[in-house]
């Protein structure tokens, strides 16, 4: 239990909480991004915001960081392969799957990654999983399609593998991957995990963005964007990270993962209201199709 002045708050609540908290954040992001298109290299902003999100967090952990610097080091292979994995990796390959794949695709395939964390959960943490819950998830999957396919059915049987989708199925592995590894036993603090798995997301795209420095590719920002950066660090980079970290802590992987699928309504709603596009029958119909697989998904979890 948490104590909030006169309120008690479970350890599930709280980790919904700290679930939505993240996916509107992460919703934000693909706002973000598309305002950041053309104003910044992908390579550059990747490095910058893993770079701001370790300063933040030498500035408000410092000492904490310092004292958890033995456990670190004693973690540090498999906090490096998480990481670059989960944080450098799919965020680097999401973003250059748009090159050569469409938005459909890319929100269809991302819709995945829910259930490649129940798989993995089931396969690896013998995690007790209803036929009820299997169908939860499958109608969170299928308000993803219907926002993804903007309500016309029809676009999926135009649904074909390039090598963008490749990397999109690579990308949505990746981070399945990177949300089962938070739930592996180890001795670290969630701030010395989240420090390690930033740093090495830093690390391992830092030669992607020299590579595209020397290619003359970098484009930096117009001192206006700086701020946009600035929001990317703080909010999808920082603050969201650190509630999934918490949350997976709380609920496991597989209860954790299946809110993923919040992500593509909140960009929608952001969408509308930051970039003003409209808020199509569709878009509200999907939200009603994943609140309701995430709500039939945590009522009828096994008793354990």
């Amino acid at each position: 239990m948490f104590r909030i002045e006169n309120y008690r708050i479970s350890a599930t609540m709280w980790a919904y909480c700290l679930l939505v908290i993240t996916t509107i954040f992460w919703g934000l992001n693909a706002v973000f991004a598309r305002m950041a298109v053309g104003e910044i290299s992908p390579m550059l902003l990747v490095s910058v915001r893993w770079l701001g999100t370790l300063i933040l967090l030498v500035l408000f952990a410092g000492k904490d960081i310092i004292a958890d610097l033995p456990v670190i080091r004693r973690n540090f292979g498999y906090t490096f392969l998480l990481g670059t994995v989960g944080l450098g990796g799919f965020g680097t390959l999401i973003y250059y799957s748009a090159y050569t794949t469409t938005a459909v695709n890319i929100g269809i395939i991302q819709g995945s990654i829910p259930a490649i964390v129940l798989v993995g959960s089931v396969f690896f943490f013998r995690t007790q999983v209803s036929l009820l819950q299997i169908g939860g998830v499958t109608i969170t999957v299928l308000g993803v399609v219907l926002v993804s396919t903007r309500g016309d059915i029809e676009l999926l049987m135009t649904f074909s593998l390039n090598a963008g989708d490749l990397l999109m199925l690579i990308a949505v592995f990746f981070y399945g991957s990177y949300t089962l590894g938070l739930r592996r036993k180890n001795d670290l603090s969630s701030i010395a995990l989240f420090v390690s798995v930033v740093f090495s997301a830093f690390i391992s795209t830092l030669p992607f963005t020299i590579y595209e420095f020397y290619s003359g590719r970098t484009v930096w920002p117009d001192p206006q964007y700086w701020g946009l950066v600035g929001l990317i660090v703080l909010f999808p980079s920082f603050l969201s990270q650190i509630c999934f970290i918490a949350s997976v802590k709380l609920i496991g992987p597989a209860r954790s993962g299946v809110f993923i699928n919040l992500v593509p309504i909140f960009a929608s709603f952001f969408a509308v209201m930051i970039l003003d596009e409209a808020f199509e029958y569709f878009q509200g119909i999907s939200l009603l199709f994943v609140l309701s697989g995430i709500y039939i998904f945590e009522k009828f979890k096994p008793v354990v």
